[in-house]
């Protein structure tokens, strides 16, 4: 995807979003539950001329239209979602047909996750046992299980060796239901 509508789910300070603005001609929405964040991305979208747009908003009921994005990515925040099922049923909604979502997190290859797990145990003592509550939620059966209860047509759950994704699709209309 390369233009259209884009969507950032917690898009916390929206450097995915930039980024995504950068690489593409897509108009992004970046959301994030917290007002705090949405107020640093618009800070950070300054230079994007207008195509990162920062609001405050819940995965679990988007402020969006229906069938209007053509592309969802979110990294990290669906650990934090509190009825992944119900943003999974939000996310299929906004998708437009031939729309893609993926969402879940990596960190890209063992040695930035170790990069990153040095420096967050130095920030939060706690953040070995807290990736442990965190990573106990959130397995790629749990993932199934959820996606199955929310009816989304079209998801797989993608594992890599340092996270997982998952790839949400709506199916273009057909012709023949115009």
């Amino acid at each position: 995807m390369r233009d259209g509508i884009a969507l950032d789910i917690g898009s916390g300070p929206g450097l995915l979003s930039v980024a995504l603005a950068d690489k593409s001609k897509l108009f992004i929405i970046a959301l994030d539950a917290d007002p705090a964040m949405s107020r640093i991305a618009k800070t950070t979208a300054a230079g994007s001329a207008g195509r990162v747009v920062p609001i405050t908003g819940d995965v679990h009921c988007m402020p969006i239209r229906d069938g209007t994005v053509s592309l969802i990515v979110s990294r990290g925040s669906i650990y934090f979602w509190e009825d992944r099922a119900r943003a999974f049923q939000e996310i299929e909604r906004v998708l437009r047909p031939g729309g893609f979502a993926f969402v879940g997190g990596s960190f890209g290859t063992p040695a930035l996750r170790d990069e990153i797990f040095t420096e967050m145990r130095r920030r939060n003592p706690n953040w070995d046992s807290d990736v442990a509550r965190w990573s106990k939620r959130a397995t790629p059966d749990v993932f199934r299980r959820e996606l199955a209860a929310s009816g989304v047509a079209r998801a797989r759950i993608r594992e890599e060796e340092e996270g997982m994704w998952v790839e949400i699709k709506k199916d273009a209309i057909s012709q023949h239901a115009r």
